[in-house]
């Protein structure tokens, strides 16, 4: 199921709602002197509202891809002016400033997001777009030396659920390299990722989610290894990798995860769980030959975390509204499989 422009105008109403709202708030900062001691919109002048850095990142890029997704659509105005707001020389200025005296900051997940907004910029055929690419070139090369130095040193990857987890920042990290053709980069993260991955086994999905994931630990590293090994390779990999995926086209090896309480911050995480889910097990399926078998219970587990994740995406509450479209709007546009 394809993002329709209605659906798509609710999600950018959400985002535009956030992008300017800066409390509630709630950031990890690193305070290295009583200069770190500001309001968000001093600290990161681009990226404060959303309630933190990271959904703020994330925002703009639903923005953007929406915008160049629905050119003629009404919302695309609304999109492009809020953009215009926020990419500007001296609000980037000062977020490269932030991210010079605090290296690690939202690494990896926030900053992978924001080289998504970057690749996003880079790819759209338009000339204000390419405005802000320019713009935006001096923060983008920032986090990319932040990232190569973090992950050059990194010796134990994170396998949690939520935002530490190295191998989702990887995917989107790559994506962007092979959309600018940082073939440094590349080399880099397939390096990595085979020392990490490459020769695990015997995963249980038995035990996620793990705490409020909004990730899943191990779909993830499927969903990244699909990108660096060959169809066959692929294949045998995530055997032994996940050896309990059915051939028999059953649908209860993974079920959703339900929310009872859809303002708590931290259950409505796995709102985006199913979401995520969805867009992992899809990449996992471009990863395969066309005639491996457990292509077709894929596909169900897959459309079933798809329909209910889709169900709550536009949610009212703060809880789901300052980050969920960015999750639906990267299934549905299929960001994923685009590299």
């Amino acid at each position: 199921m394809k993002i329709n422009e209605i659906t798509a105008s609710k999600l950018v109403k959400l985002v535009l709602n956030c992008v300017e709202c800066e409390y509630p708030h709630s950031n990890i900062y690193w305070l290295n002197s009583d200069e770190d001691v500001k309001p968000p919109r001093e600290l990161t002048p681009a990226f404060y509202g959303c309630l933190d850095w990271h959904s703020s990142v994330h925002g703009h890029w639903l923005l953007a891809r929406l915008a160049r997704y629905f050119p003629e659509a009404a919302f695309s105005f609304s999109a492009k002016e809020a953009l215009n707001k926020s990419l500007t020389p001296e609000k980037i200025k000062g977020e490269v400033s932030y991210l010079e005296h605090h290296p690690r900051f939202e690494i990896p997940y926030g900053v992978a997001w924001l080289l998504q907004l970057a690749a996003e910029l880079y790819e759209w055929n338009d000339d204000k777009a390419q405005q802000w690419r320019t713009i935006l070139q001096p923060l983008e090369s920032r986090v990319a030396e932040n990232l190569r130095l973090w992950l050059e040193k990194l010796t134990v990857c994170d396998r949690s659920g939520m935002h530490k987890q190295t191998a989702f920042g990887l995917c989107l990290i790559l994506d962007w390299a092979k959309t600018v053709k940082n073939t440094a980069f590349i080399h880099l993260i397939e390096d990595k990722a085979k020392q990490f991955y490459l020769n695990d086994k015997n995963y249980s999905l038995r035990f996620e989610p793990l705490g409020y994931d909004f990730l899943s630990p191990c779909l993830a590293e499927a969903d990244l290894m699909r990108r660096i090994l060959a169809q066959n390779t692929f294949a045998d990999w995530l055997t032994e990798f996940l050896p309990d995926i059915p051939i028999d086209d059953s649908e209860n090896w993974l079920k959703p995860v339900e929310v009872k309480d859809s303002e708590d911050y931290m259950q409505a995480h796995f709102y985006g769980l199913n979401l995520s889910r969805a867009w992992m097990i899809e990449g996992i399926i471009s990863g395969l030959p066309d005639d491996d078998k457990r292509i077709n219970t894929l596909k169900k587990v897959a459309d079933i975390h798809r329909q209910i994740g889709l169900a709550n995406a536009v949610c009212e509450h703060y809880a789901g509204s300052h980050w969920l479209g960015t999750f639906a709007i990267y299934l549905t546009t299929c960001r994923g499989l685009s590299n």
